[in-house]
């Protein structure tokens, strides 16, 4: 049974075919410039070159439309046919009290999704383009809906409620959210297999860790509290973020002369890493100057390491404990220098790395030493793999 995933954003789409008999990939690519002038297509398949196609694509239904053609293309396809597509899953970032889990895709859905935009107003109308646009091209073909927010759902009142007005939550459901949730729930079962026990019977923190960042607390498979909180500017310093701060930092801004929109481009696009820094949202980048020097560039890491340490703190706490601390995502798995700082100031776990397990990259793999009480792990993310295993077994 082939599942294609897709993942589309307001001017781009990323796309997965899996053979979900072997959980293979059989292709993928991504769509770059929907609407702009300069869109392109690039397209990969195991043993192929590279396919790029640079032609105007000014809706993701032309964009869908050419990556359709490029699946089943004779020279670089993969599928005789779109026949062959059994099942699409849908990557849809926000899903608010309304979806605890993965759902097929009806007209009541969409209309649900609709509700749910004003909480996600750069995500959801761009999921729901990318859904829309591909019931008109594949009819027939069932399609599912994997929310970011839904592994969440699971979070207690003490740990998704503000301390605020309880009219706002009734009127607004302005509450904690969570992100990142497909993640986290597809390494959390990833780490049970790792260290071979039941998934139920652990507690573990994972720290999905890039240029959009979030920490977990799983208690038995289940999320007990996250660092995203009605929105992803929530939590930790991030590329662009802030993360949290004094909220009477905004009037005091707005005081001062600076437009309520002006404050929200300056805390999700002007601060974290890049605005500590002055260098780069690009972590490579900021460790780069810091290796050579830079002190802003240290201070943005050491603010980072920090908040991620003292988050991990928070959820031991949380669930009276913890056996295991997993790191995942573009940093999590790539930054050998982030994952010994943060572990360095978690000694009162009894965390221990293995220098040279922790200089692997690229496969899940124990990273603490065989003295240390707590298991420390690196686990690629698979986000995508992830929403095709809950499309296959909906779509059945």
């Amino acid at each position: 049974m082939n599942v294609l995933v897709i993942n589309c954003g307001s001017s781009s789409l990323k796309y997965q075919l899996l053979d979900m008999t072997t959980e293979e990939v059989l292709a993928k690519g991504l769509v770059e410039r929907i609407g702009i002038e300069g869109s392109v297509l690039v397209h990969e398949a195991p043993g192929q070159d590279k396919v790029k196609l640079e032609q105007p694509m000014k809706t993701h239904k032309e964009a869908l439309n050419l990556v359709m053609a490029a699946l089943v293309d004779p020279a670089h396809g993969v599928v005789k046919s779109l026949e062959e597509i059994s099942a699409v899953g849908h990557r849809a970032v926000h899903g608010a009290e309304t979806f605890s889990d993965s759902v097929v895709i009806d007209d009541a859905v969409i209309k649900s999704l609709e509700e749910c935009s004003e909480l996600a107003p750069l995500h959801n109308p761009a999921n729901l383009i990318g859904i829309n646009a591909c019931r008109e091209l594949l009819p027939n073909v069932p399609m599912v809906a994997v929310f970011d927010t839904a592994f969440h759902q699971t979070l207690p009142g003490e740990a998704f409620m503000y301390p605020l007005p309880y009219e706002l939550y009734e009127k607004f459901k302005i509450r904690k959210y969570g992100f990142h949730g497909t993640s986290h729930k597809f390494v959390s079962q990833a780490a049970a297999e790792l260290m071979g026990k039941k998934l139920e019977n652990l507690k573990l923190i994972s720290c999905h860790l890039g240029n959009g960042a979030s920490l977990c607390a799983i208690k038995n498979g289940k999320s007990v509290d996250t660092s995203m909180g009605l929105t992803p500017l929530a939590g930790l310093e991030m590329g662009t973020r802030c993360g949290d701060i004094d909220p009477a930092i905004i009037p005091f801004l707005v005081n001062k002369g600076y437009t309520v929109e002006e404050v929200d481009v300056l805390m999700n696009k002007k601060s974290g890493v890049l605005g500590v820094s002055g260098i780069s949202s690009d972590f490579r980048d900021v460790e780069g100057a810091a290796n050579n020097g830079n002190k802003r560039a240290q201070l943005a890491l050491d603010i980072f390491h920090y908040r991620v340490r003292t988050t991990i703190g928070a959820y031991v706490a949380a669930m009276d404990g913890v056996d295991g601390i997993i790191f995942t995502a573009g940093l999590g798995e790539n930054s050998t220098t982030s994952r010994a700082a943060i572990c360095g100031g978690l000694k009162y776990l009894g965390v221990s790395l293995d220098p040279v397990a922790n200089s692997k990259r690229g496969e899940a793999t124990i990273i603490s030493d065989k003295d240390s009480k707590t298991t420390v792990m690196v686990i690629p993310t698979n986000e995508e793999l992830m929403i095709a295993r809950d499309t296959l077994a909906l779509a059945k």
